[in-house]
C-alpha cells in the first residue's frame, strides 16, 4: 500500500478487532451508563460466565470490586471530562465467585465519535497480582532489614520485627525467645527439649487488640506438644498450617486454641529463629482473611525474616555477654566503696555507657594522713577497655607507693600508657587490639589535711569543681597536659590549691557534662555542700539526660568532702642537730604513745623506728630536724630534714659498725619511704594498729 493511500473503514475495523481480542490485557467497552457492550474473552480470570450473559449488564453487577464506588466515580469522571485515568489499583473477582480477589491495574479512556458525541468508555484491566505480591514482599524485607536490629536489646529486637511485618505481611505476629537467651546465656542446640521455657517477647495485631493473645508478653512457658510450634523447633523446619474449627491440635492447647478462634485466624506460618544449629526462638505469623492465606512464597519470606532476626538476636547476645564480662571486670577494678579516710569523706556516681567506655575512679590513703583521689577514662569499649583500665589502675597504685608528686606520677603513667600502646601496635594485624589506639584521660589529686591543700595534675581530663563551705562554687583553672598515651605535647603540671574544711571537691568524666541539662548544672547542685554527699550524687543522677547520643562514655562523679585531721591524734617536735636528739626523740615518742594508749609491743617497736630515723637524720641530714607522730588507722613516724639527698638501704657486713638503720626500719615497719618537698625530705615508716 502506498504511503499516501487512506486506511479504509474495513481495514480500520480489522485492526480494532485484532487489537481488542488479541490484547494481553482485559478490555471492556462500556456505554455511558456503564453497561458492558464488549469484553475481551481472552482473560478468563475476569469472568466465568459466557459473554452473552455479561453483555448489557452494569459492570458492578458482573464484578466484585474492592472499592466499587471509587471505580464508578473514576469512570464517570472520564466520561464527563474526557481526561483518561491511568493505573488505579483495584481488587477484582467475578461477582459471587469464591477465593481471593485479584489485583488489577485499571485504566480508562473516553470513546467518542468523529463529531464529538460521547459513546462510552474503554476500560483496560491489567492483572498485576503477582507483581504487587512481589513488590509487597520486597517492601516487607526492606522494612525488616531497615528497622530490625537497631537496638542492643533482645526484646526490643523482637518488637521491631513485629512492627515490620504487621499489618503489611501478617495480621498477627508472635515472637517467642528461649528464656536463657534473653538472660545472655548460650542458646541450646537443636532439637529443643519439650521442657525448655520460652519467653513471649513480642506480640502484634493489626486491629490493635491485645486481649486475643493466649498469654501476655513476658510470660515464660514451654511450647505445647504436639503442635506445629514445638515441632518446628524440634526439626527446625518451617510450617504453613490451615486453621479452622476442626484443626485437631487446637484442642490440645486450650489457651492458644481459644485465642486463634477469637482472632479469626485462618492461616499460620511457624518459622524457627535458628543460627548455626542452635535454637533462639520461634516466629508465628497469622492471617485472618480466608481468601488471603499464606503460600509457599510467603513461607520462604518468613524463613528469611526469621533468619535475619536470629542473626540480630545473636549479635545482641554476644554483646550482652561481652558487656557483662566487661562490667564484671570493671566492678573488680573499681572499689566496691571508695575508702573514706579520716580527713576525706567520699561518695560516687557511676553510670556505665551502653556503647562502652572504660571509666574508673579510686581513692586510697597515702603516708602522712594524705588521700589520693583519681578519676580516669580509657578510650574503647568492652573487655579491652576494662582490662586496660585495670592495668592503668595497677600502674597508678605502684607509682603512688613511690610517694611521687602528682605531676611526676601522671608523667610516669603516661610512659606506661605509651608502652602499652606499643605492645598493641606489635600485635598481629588480625588481633582486634591492633587497630585500637590507646588513649586515656586522668585527674590525680592529693589532699593534705595538715597543709589543708589539694595538689592536682590533669592529663587530658576536665578540671574538678570545688564547692566552698559558704556555697560558692568554681571550676578550678588548672593547666592540663595531653591525654595519656601521647608521645608529644606539653609537659604535665601540678597545681596546689587551698581547701577549707568542709569544702567539696567534684571529680568527673567528660560524659557527665554531655549528659547534664546545662554546662553549669553540676555547680548549681553543689551550691549546698553541707548536704550528704550521696544525696548530691543522686541529684546529679536524676538530672542526667537518658539519651545515648549525649553520652560518649561512662558517667562518673567522685565527690570528696575535706576535714581537718584531729588535733589530738598528731604530735610534732623540733629536734636539735645533735646526737642527744635521739634520746630526746625516744622520750617524746614514749610519752605520746602512753597518752594514746598504744600497747607495749607497738610502743617498743615505734621507739626503735624513731631512734633509727633520727639517727640517720642527725648523721646525714641537714637541720632543722622535725619529728612527727600521726595516729590514724596506721601509726606513722616521720622525720624531716632539709637535705634533699635520699637515704639508701644497705646491708651492713659483719665488721661494719653502721649501715643497718634503714634495714632495721624495713624489718620493723609494714611500709616505709621518702617524700620530697621544696624544703627537703621526709623519711617515714608505718605500722598497722
Amino acid at each position: 500500500m502506498a504511503h499516501n493511500e487512506a486506511i479504509t473503514p474495513v481495514e480500520d475495523a480489522a485492526a480494532f478487532e485484532t487489537l481488542f481480542y488479541r490484547s494481553p490485557t482485559g478490555l471492556l467497552i462500556l456505554d455511558t451508563e456503564l453497561r458492558i457492550l464488549r469484553i475481551n474473552v481472552t482473560r478468563p480470570v475476569l469472568h466465568e460466565a459466557p459473554p452473552e450473559q455479561i453483555i448489557g449488564r452494569h459492570f458492578t453487577d458482573v464484578y466484585d470490586f474492592s472499592a466499587p464506588g471509587d471505580v464508578e466515580a473514576m469512570l464517570h469522571g472520564v466520561l464527563e471530562s474526557g481526561a483518561p485515568a491511568r493505573g488505579r489499583l483495584v481488587g477484582v473477582r467475578p461477582q459471587g465467585a469464591p477465593g481471593p480477589k485479584y489485583l488489577f491495574s485499571v485504566s480508562a479512556s473516553r470513546l467518542q465519535s468523529p463529531q464529538g458525541r460521547v459513546l462510552g468508555v474503554l476500560v483496560e484491566m491489567l492483572d498485576v497480582t503477582e507483581r504487587e505480591k512481589v513488590s509487597a514482599r520486597l517492601h516487607v524485607v526492606g522494612s525488616v532489614r531497615e528497622h530490625v536490629g537497631q537496638t542492643l536489646d533482645v526484646v526490643a529486637t523482637c518488637e521491631e520485627l513485629v512492627q515490620a511485618v504487621v499489618p503489611d505481611f501478617a495480621d498477627i505476629a508472635v515472637v517467642e525467645v528461649v528464656d536463657a537467651v534473653i538472660r545472655g546465656e548460650n542458646p541450646p542446640l537443636s532439637p529443643l527439649g519439650r521442657e525448655v521455657p520460652l519467653r513471649r517477647a513480642a506480640f502484634g495485631h493489626s486491629g490493635g487488640d491485645e486481649q486475643i493473645q493466649a498469654h501476655p508478653v513476658g510470660d515464660v512457658r514451654a511450647l505445647p506438644f504436639p503442635t506445629p510450634y514445638a515441632q518446628t523447633l524440634a526439626d527446625l523446619k518451617p510450617r504453613v498450617v490451615a486453621l479452622g474449627a476442626d484443626t485437631p491440635w487446637l484442642a490440645a492447647v486450650p489457651p492458644r486454641g481459644e485465642a486463634i478462634r477469637a482472632s479469626g485466624a485462618r492461616s499460620l506460618i511457624t518459622a524457627p529463629l535458628t543460627l548455626r544449629g542452635t535454637v533462639l526462638g520461634l516466629l508465628s505469623l497469622y492471617r485472618t482473611d480466608e481468601a488471603d492465606v499464606f503460600d509457599t512464597d510467603d513461607v520462604t519470606l518468613a524463613v528469611a525474616m526469621a533468619a535475619y532476626t536470629a542473626l540480630c538476636i545473636d549479635n545482641v547476645c554476644r554483646y550482652t555477654r561481652e558487656h557483662a564480662i566487661a562490667l564484671t571486670i570493671q566492678r573488680h577494678v573499681l572499689l566496691p566503696r571508695p575508702a573514706t579516710q579520716t580527713t576525706v569523706e567520699t561518695a560516687h556516681l557511676h553510670v556505665p555507657s551502653e556503647v562502652g567506655g572504660g571509666g574508673g575512679f579510686d581513692t586510697f590513703a597515702l603516708p602522712g594522713a594524705r588521700t589520693a583521689l583519681v578519676v580516669g577514662e580509657v578510650a574503647g569499649q568492652g573487655i579491652f577497655a576494662a582490662t586496660t583500665l585495670g592495668q592503668m589502675r595497677a600502674a597508678s597504685h605502684s607509682l603512688a607507693a613511690l610517694d611521687l608528686e602528682p605531676d611526676e606520677l601522671v608523667a610516669r603513667l603516661n610512659d606506661a600508657s605509651i608502652s602499652l600502646a606499643q605492645e598493641r601496635a606489635a600485635l598481629p594485624p588480625g588481633d582486634p587490639l591492633h587497630r585500637q589506639p590507646l588513649t586515656a584521660s586522668c585527674v590525680y589529686a592529693v589532699y593534705d589535711p595538715f597543709a589543708r591543700t589539694c595538689t592536682i595534675a590533669l592529663a587530658g581530663h576536665p578540671p574538678p569543681v570545688i564547692a566552698h563551705p559558704d556555697g560558692r562554687t568554681e571550676i578550678l583553672d588548672l593547666p592540663s597536659g595531653p591525654p595519656l598515651g601521647s608521645v608529644e605535647g606539653p609537659s604535665f603540671a601540678a597545681t596546689t590549691v587551698s581547701v577549707a574544711d568542709g569544702s567539696v571537691l567534684a571529680f568527673y568524666t567528660a560524659s557527665l557534662l554531655h549528659a547534664s541539662p546545662s554546662p553549669d548544672a553540676l555547680q548549681r547542685l553543689l551550691a549546698h555542700p553541707d548536704r550528704p554527699l550521696q544525696d548530691l550524687c543522686d541529684d546529679v543522677l536524676y538530672r542526667l539526660r537518658d539519651d545515648d547520643d549525649t553520652r560518649h562514655g561512662d558517667v562518673i562523679l567522685l565527690l570528696a568532702r575535706t576535714h581537718a585531721f584531729p588535733a589530738d591524734q598528731i604530735a610534732a617536735w623540733q629536734l636539735d642537730n645533735h646526737p642527744e636528739a635521739v634520746a630526746t626523740a625516744r622520750a617524746h615518742a614514749q610519752h605520746q604513745l602512753t597518752l594514746w594508749g598504744v600497747d607495749e609491743e607497738t610502743a617498743y617497736t615505734t621507739e626503735m623506728i624513731v631512734s633509727e630515723l633520727v639517727t640517720n637524720a642527725v648523721r646525714y641530714g641537714t637541720p632543722p630536724l622535725r619529728l612527727r607522730l600521726i595516729k590514724d588507722r596506721t601509726l606513722t613516724c616521720e622525720v624531716h630534714d632539709s637535705n634533699p639527698l635520699a637515704p639508701r638501704l644497705r646491708h651492713a657486713k659483719t665488721i661494719d659498725e653502721g649501715g643497718r638503720g634503714l634495714f632495721i626500719i624495713a624489718q620493723l615497719a609494714q611500709n616505709w619511704g621518702v617524700r620530697y618537698s621544696p624544703d627537703g625530705k621526709t623519711v617515714w615508716a608505718e605500722q598497722i594498729l
